[in-house]
């Protein structure tokens, strides 16, 4: 699965945790997580399981009331902290190989790109610190109801 997939699951989960939280549901099996998502609960524990490196989700193991929740207030999670937590390569990169030096457009294409892409990257990470958790909570529920 690509990494921007990976990045909207995490969202995904967070938005359902959170939610779930504010309707008194403190702790959210994986299983469940799952449904919502539609995927594997495998798959979901592993993307679980990055978040929780992060600091983002917490779990509680064991039989009744186990399962994941939030780490900390949605308020306070931004989707730039969730990107972090679930992208660790550059948003663009450059060339595997050094360029042909000798060619004329080998020799300053990288320069040429780092810039544009040192610019977009840093666009987009502003846009990501912007929104929060909250937020996504906001926005989803209010679809749900008919309010876009």
């Amino acid at each position: 699965m690509a990494i921007a997939s990976r990045f909207t699951v995490a969202l995904h989960i967070l938005t359902l945790l959170g939610f779930l939280n504010e309707e008194k549901e403190s702790f959210v099996s994986s299983d469940r997580i799952a449904v919502s998502v539609n995927t594997n609960p495998v798959f979901i524990r592993r993307i679980l399981g990055q978040l929780r490196k992060a600091g983002l989700v917490s779990v509680q193991h064991g039989g009744t009331g186990a399962g994941w929740r939030l780490a900390k207030d949605p308020r306070d999670m931004t989707l730039l902290d969730v990107y972090r937590a679930m992208v660790q390569t550059p948003l663009f990169e450059l060339h595997h190989s050094a360029p042909n030096q000798r060619c004329k457009i080998g020799k300053g294409i990288q320069s040429a790109l780092k810039g544009v892409y040192d610019n977009a990257g840093n666009a987009m990470m502003q846009q990501l610190a912007r929104v929060t958790v909250a937020d996504l909570i906001r926005e989803t529920v209010s679809r749900e109801n008919g309010n876009s």
